[in-house]
C-alpha cells in the first residue's frame, strides 16, 4: 500500500473514532428529576429558638419576647408562614405570630360565646386549631363544647354544637360534644373532631351533618371497627399522607390510627418513649412527631422507630408541650402552654454549612416559665379552714424523700406541706382554671391530686367529700361495672374560685401544695400565708468531708481532718435542719440554702471565700432526677412517712440551684500545706442564719 493510500485510511479511521467518541462523550443530558420534598432526617439534634412569649402569663401584643400569652395551646401555620395560636386561659383569643415576629389578635375578646366580627367574638378555652382548604380557621372551642369557624372575611361562626355538654349526632346545630379538644380538616373539607370527654372521634361532613366515626359509650383501649373501638381521652388529631387520621389517645399513652375504612389500630403503643401524648404533627413521608405530658418531643419513623429529640437527659424538657406544627423547612413550631411560650425547633448546624450535613451542639435553650414571674394571687389563704388562720407546716421545697421500697434518697420534695386531719376539706387558695386535660390523677392513691392553673393540690380525694360524694357537677365521676370509682374527669376549662372545695384530705393527713409548671416548681413559701412566721434559727449539727468512696475522713490525733493536696479533691457535707414558729418540736424541716467558706487557721476567709458559697439553694426545683443524689449525701432522708428521724446531709460542694444540677469537689491543690477551717453556712427562707458547730478544722498535707 502506498504511503498516500495508507494516510487516507488512517484519516477515515481517525474520523470514525472521533465520531464514536463524540457520540459517547456528548450524549444529551438526562432530565433532572422533578423537584420534591427531601426525606425527613431522623434523630436530628434540635436547636430550640424562642419564637414568642416572655414566660409570664398575660395578654400583651408585641414582637417576639415582648408578647405574652395566657395558655398558648393550639398551633397551625398558613402558606404565608403566619403562625396562629389558640390562646386560652384568661385570654380566650386566637392570636397570630407574623413572619416578622409581630404578635396580634385575630379573634376573640373575653371568655364566653359570641359569634360575629372577629374582634367582638368570644371563645371559652380554645384548644387545637386547623385550617381548611379555603383558608378558614377551625377552632375546637373546648369550654363551649363547640367547633367554631373564623372565616377568611374575619367572621366567627359556630360550625357545630349547641353549647351544651353531651353526645348527639345529626344536624350541626343540634349536635352535642363534650369538651372537644382536637380538630383536623382533610382536602375535601371534612372536619374531624376529637370529642375528648365522649371518648369518640366525630366528623362534620361538608353538608353539615355530624356523625361518629369511632369510639363508644365508655373509655377503653380497643382496636377494631368504628363504634366497636375504644379511646380514652383523645386530645389531638393529625392526618397522614394516606388520609389516615392519627389520634393522641392521652390516657392510653398511645397514638391510634383511624383508617378511611373505619378501622382503628394502634400506631404507637404504650410502654415506649411516649407517655401521655398531647400533640401530633406528620410529615409528607409519614414521619410522626409527638409531644407528651412529661415534656418530651419524640420523633417516630414511618417504620415505628422512636427517637427522643427533646426531654430525655441531658436534653432539656418542656413543661406542657401542647401543640406542634411543621414549618416549610423540616423544622417544627411548638407551643409550651404552661411556660407561656411558642418555640421554633430546627436541626442544629454549624453556621454557614448545610443544615442536614453538619449537626452541632445547640446553644442553651430559653425554655420554661420565667423564673421571676408573678405568683398566683392568694391573699394569704391556706388550703384548709380557717383559710386566713395559721396551720402547721410539715414539709418544704427540696427536702429529700424516700420511697416505700426503702430508698432514702429517692426524690426531692417539690412543694409545701400543711398538716390537716383526714377528711378535712381542701379549698382553692386562688381563682383558677383547669388548663390541662390531665387535670386530676391517681384516684384512691395516696398521691391523688388536682392541677388548677399553676397550683397542684395533692393527697386528697379529688372533688369529693370523705364519703366519696361529688361536691357538684364540675366533678364528673367515672365508675367501673361494679360501681367503683375509677377516675374523676375534670374537663379542661373548668373554673374554680378561691375558697371553693377541691377535695378532702386522704390518709396522708396533710395537703401538699406545688406551685409552678411541672419541672419548674417555685418555693411556695413566697405565696405568703397569713400567720406564717419563722424566727427559728436553723441548726447545724455537723460538718465532714468525704473521700472518693463517699466515706468520712476521720480526724487525726490533733482533732484535724487530713486532706491531700493532690487527687480529685473532697466532698464537703453539712448536716442541718430547720423549724418554723409554732411547729411541734419534733418536726424537722429542710433548709432553703446551704454553703461553705474556706478560712485560714486564724479564721479569716481566703480570697474568693469572703462570702459563703451557697451552692444548694431551693429557689426552684431542678428538672433532673439525679438532683437528689447530687444535693444529699448518703444517710440522708427517710424511707417512709413516720420514721423517727429525718436527716438532711447536704453535699455543698455540688450545685443544685436556679434549675442547675452539677457535681463538684473542693480541691486544695493551690493552697500551701498547713491548717485551715471549713465553715458551714445555712439559712432558711426567712433569712435566719444557722447556729451550731459549723467549723471543721482540716490540715492540708504537703
Amino acid at each position: 500500500m502506498t504511503r498516500a493510500r495508507w494516510a487516507g485510511v488512517t484519516l477515515v479511521v481517525a474520523a470514525t473514532l472521533a465520531a464514536l467518541a463524540w457520540t459517547f462523550l456528548h450524549v444529551d443530558p438526562v432530565p433532572e428529576p422533578p423537584p420534591g420534598p427531601l426525606p425527613t432526617p431522623l434523630g436530628w439534634t434540635a436547636q430550640i429558638d424562642l419564637l414568642a412569649g416572655d414566660g409570664v402569663g398575660g395578654l400583651q401584643e408585641g414582637t417576639g419576647a415582648q408578647a405574652r400569652f395566657a395558655d398558648p395551646y393550639g398551633l397551625v401555620v398558613d402558606a404565608q408562614g403566619v403562625v396562629y395560636v389558640a390562646d386560652a386561659g384568661d385570654n380566650n383569643r386566637i392570636r397570630r405570630i407574623h413572619p416578622d415576629g409581630r404578635v396580634d389578635t385575630l379573634a376573640g375578646q373575653g371568655e364566653g360565646w359570641r359569634d360575629g366580627p372577629a374582634l367582638q367574638a368570644q371563645f371559652n378555652t380554645p384548644s387545637q386549631i386547623a385550617l381548611d382548604p379555603a383558608g378558614n380557621l377551625l377552632v375546637a372551642d373546648t369550654g363551649n363544647h363547640m367547633i367554631r369557624r373564623i372565616g377568611v372575611d374575619g367572621t366567627v361562626s359556630t360550625l357545630a354544637g349547641d353549647g351544651q355538654p353531651g353526645f348527639a349526632d345529626g344536624a350541626a346545630a343540634q349536635a352535642r360534644f363534650n369538651g372537644p379538644m382536637g380538630v383536623a380538616v382533610d382536602v375535601q373539607g371534612r372536619v374531624y373532631v376529637a370529642d375528648t370527654w365522649n371518648d369518640r372521634i366525630r366528623v362534620i361532613e361538608t353538608d353539615g351533618q355530624v356523625r361518629t366515626l369511632a369510639g363508644g359509650d365508655t373509655p377503653g383501649n380497643v382496636d377494631g371497627a368504628g363504634i366497636g373501638a375504644r379511646f380514652d381521652t383523645p386530645v389531638s388529631l393529625a392526618l397522614d399522607s394516606h388520609g389516615n387520621l392519627l389520634i393522641a389517645d392521652l390516657y392510653n399513652n398511645a397514638v391510634r390510627r383511624l383508617a378511611a375504612n373505619g378501622t382503628v389500630d394502634t400506631r404507637v403503643p404504650a410502654g415506649g418513649l411516649v407517655s401521655g401524648p398531647m400533640a401530633l404533627a406528620v410529615t409528607h413521608d409519614d414521619v410522626l412527631y409527638v409531644s407528651d405530658i412529661n415534656g418530651k418531643l419524640v420523633q417516630i419513623s414511618a417504620h415505628g422507630h422512636a427517637m427522643a429529640l427533646v426531654g430525655v437527659p441531658p436534653q432539656p424538657r418542656f413543661s406542657r408541650p401542647s401543640a406542634l406544627a411543621l414549618d416549610a423547612d423540616g423544622g417544627l413550631y411548638l407551643a409550651d402552654a404552661a411556660s407561656y411560650r411558642v418555640h421554633h425547633l430546627h436541626p442544629a448546624v454549624v453556621p454557614g454549612l448545610a443544615r442536614q450535613d453538619v449537626p452541632t451542639t445547640p446553644p442553651p435553650a430559653l425554655i420554661g416559665p420565667a423564673p421571676d414571674a408573678p405568683l398566683p394571687a392568694t391573699e394569704g389563704r391556706w388550703p384548709l379552714d380557717p383559710q386566713q388562720g395559721w396551720h402547721e407546716v410539715v414539709g418544704t421545697l427540696g427536702e429529700v424523700r424516700g420511697s416505700f421500697q426503702g430508698e432514702s434518697r429517692h426524690h426531692l420534695h417539690d412543694g409545701f406541706d400543711i398538716r390537716g386531719d383526714v377528711g378535712q376539706t381542701v379549698r382553692a387558695i386562688a381563682d383558677g382554671k383547669v388548663s390541662s386535660p390531665f387535670g386530676a390523677w391517681s384516684v384512691g392513691d395516696q398521691a391523688e391530686g388536682l392541677a388548677l392553673d399553676r397550683i397542684r393540690y395533692i393527697h386528697m380525694k379529688v372533688g369529693r367529700d370523705p364519703q366519696g360524694r361529688a361536691f357538684d357537677a364540675r366533678w364528673p365521676q367515672l365508675l367501673d361495672l361494679d360501681g367503683k370509682l375509677e377516675r374523676v374527669r375534670v374537663r379542661r376549662g373548668t373554673r374554680f374560685q378561691a375558697g371553693d372545695p377541691l377535695g378532702s384530705i386522704n390518709r396522708m393527713a396533710h395537703v401538699h401544695l406545688s406551685v409552678g409548671a411541672s419541672g419548674f416548681e417555685r418555693n411556695a413559701v413566697a405565696l405568703g400565708f397569713t400567720g406564717y412566721a419563722d424566727a427559728f434559727a436553723p441548726r447545724i449539727t455537723g460538718v465532714e468531708v468525704l473521700d472518693d468512696g463517699d466515706q468520712p475522713i476521720k480526724p487525726g490525733a490533733d482533732g484535724r481532718v487530713p486532706i491531700s493536696r493532690l487527687g480529685p479533691g473532697v466532698q464537703i457535707v453539712v448536716e442541718a435542719w430547720d423549724q418554723v414558729d409554732h411547729n411541734l418540736p419534733r418536726r424537722r424541716l429542710g433548709l432553703y440554702q446551704v454553703g461553705y467558706q474556706i478560712l485560714d487557721a486564724a479564721a479569716q476567709p481566703l480570697q474568693g471565700y469572703e462570702q459563703p458559697r451557697f451552692n444548694i439553694v431551693f429557689n426552684r426545683m431542678p428538672r433532673e432526677r439525679s438532683a437528689t443524689l447530687v444535693a444529699y449525701a448518703p444517710d440522708s432522708g427517710i424511707t417512709v412517712h413516720g420514721s423517727a428521724v429525718t436527716r438532711f446531709r447536704y453535699l455543698v460542694t455540688n450545685t443544685v440551684r436556679d434549675g442547675l444540677v452539677e457535681t463538684g469537689r473542693w480541691s486544695p491543690e493551690a493552697l500551701p500545706a498547713g491548717d485551715y477551717i471549713i465553715r458551714a453556712s445555712a439559712r432558711d427562707y426567712s433569712g435566719n442564719e444557722a447556729v451550731g458547730p459549723r467549723d471543721l478544722k482540716v490540715t492540708v498535707l504537703p
